[in-house]
């Protein structure tokens, strides 16, 4: 088995045992660790993970060629994971990168019609997957944990409320939000804040549930959804936010992304950016995830983002960095997930599970191990947009943290 030669390499910390297609067992070890026992079935499978491990070890996986004997996706991907990073740089790297970092450009080109693909390839999938491992109110992006203890569903308002505090809106304001997803976060700052919110999205089937739900809560008068491209979007705004959306972008859009920022927002405005990013510098998106999952995304680095920021004329007045913070979120989301895979699978096939077995266990290697994290960027065109200390963001979340408790305390003493 020629893939022996690389996986001799490859295995710095634990103990991997492969059986080849042939049946025979090949066992490597290095320093103390944990231990993985793997089947690849046929040689094509043997192959093609030699020749592209990034990208075939996922469609192996999702085909059933190769199979986890002592786990599942999350032990496969956390192994390499933990192992990759141990090896130096070397002429075996690109193995690892696909060389895909040359053809970056092409790959994360996305005018407008191909966006739309893009976004329709992921956010248009059937709404019961959606349902089956998010909560209620479908918050797809990165939670807030006060604590590692608290429910998916309280850590997604906890982010909603976390956002909210960094906006500083007052009633009446009008707010952009870019990639609204299914709703939920225009939705709260109409009702939390007595904001006017537009809500921005290229994804047909979310357009029809954000504006179900505005019409459900009475709010249609107070928070318009509509399928723009925010290239195409105009109007002036006091307030805009952008969750999980930047991903998608791409690099070479960067500039035109901030440039219509700073167009749409008001002279004394305030926008807040939360968007996947990596810490350890520029890269390249995984060639599965790019394949599979999104198409023509990637998630920056800062130093790609800032340079960006500051010729579009716009103030960074604040950062946050969440660390683990997706991690935890993706891991309450595999547990769904897999609590719900019979009837996922009754939408869909077992490939399709496979698959996104093999999707949220690889992103939740990422914050865990690949150096992966969520930022949170506030921007502003003027210098006193905002208070001089970030006092004003703990004050008005822990204000409206106690009011939403009290309020369910009531509707339970009702």
């Amino acid at each position: 088995m020629l893939l022996a030669h690389l996986l001799r390499y490859l295995v710095r910390k634990g103990t991997l045992r492969v059986v080849d297609s042939t049946g025979k067992a090949h066992v490597f070890s290095g320093e103390p660790g944990p231990s993985l026992s793997i089947r690849i079935k046929t040689r094509a499978a043997e192959r093609k993970i030699l020749l592209h491990p990034t990208l075939y070890t996922g469609e192996t996986y999702m085909d059933g060629t190769l199979t986890v004997e002592n786990g599942g996706a999350f032990e496969l991907i956390d192994f390499f994971a933990l192992n990759t990073n141990s090896i130096p740089k070397s002429i075996i790297t690109p193995l690892y990168d696909g060389l895909g970092h040359r053809f970056r450009w092409l790959q994360q080109h996305n005018p407008l019609e191909r966006s739309r693909r893009n976004v329709a390839h992921h956010y248009d999938l059937s709404a019961t997957l959606y349902d089956l491992f998010l909560e209620a109110d479908r918050q797809y992006s990165c939670a807030y944990f006060a604590n590692p203890e608290v429910s998916l569903e309280q850590a997604q308002a906890d982010k909603k409320r976390h956002l909210a505090a960094k906006l500083l809106i007052e009633p009446g304001m009008r707010v952009l939000d870019i990639g609204c997803g299914w709703g939920g976060l225009a939705l709260y700052l109409a009702q939390e804040c007595g904001a006017q919110v537009t809500g921005l999205t290229l994804s047909v089937e979310q357009l029809k549930v954000a504006q179900r739900r505005a019409a459900e809560l009475g709010l249609s008068d107070r928070v318009k959804f509509e399928l723009v491209d925010y290239r195409n979007a105009k109007g002036s705004y006091d307030r805009i936010v952008s969750v999980g959306m930047f991903e998608h972008v791409g690099a070479m859009q960067y500039e035109t992304f901030f440039n219509k920022v700073n167009g749409l927002l008001t002279d004394d405005g305030v926008a807040v950016l939360h968007s996947i990013g990596r810490s350890d510098g520029p890269g390249q998106t995984n060639a599965w995830i790019r394949k599979y999952i999104f198409p023509g995304g990637y998630c920056p680095a800062l130093s790609e983002v800032m340079p960006v920021v500051e010729r579009a004329k716009l103030l960074v007045t604040d950062v946050e960095i969440l660390r683990l913070h997706y991690a935890e979120t993706l891991r309450l989301w595999r547990q769904r997930f897999f609590a719900n895979r019979d009837k996922i699978k009754a939408v869909y096939d077992e490939r399709f599970c496979r698959m996104w077995e093999f999707y949220l266990a690889g992103c939740e290697v990422a914050f865990r191990r690949q150096a992966h994290m969520v930022f949170q960027i506030q921007l502003a065109k003027k210098v006193d947009a905002v208070p001089l200390t970030r006092d004003y963001m703990i004050d008005w979340e822990r204000a409206h943290a106690q009011e939403a408790k009290t309020s369910v305390a009531n509707d339970r003493a009702a």
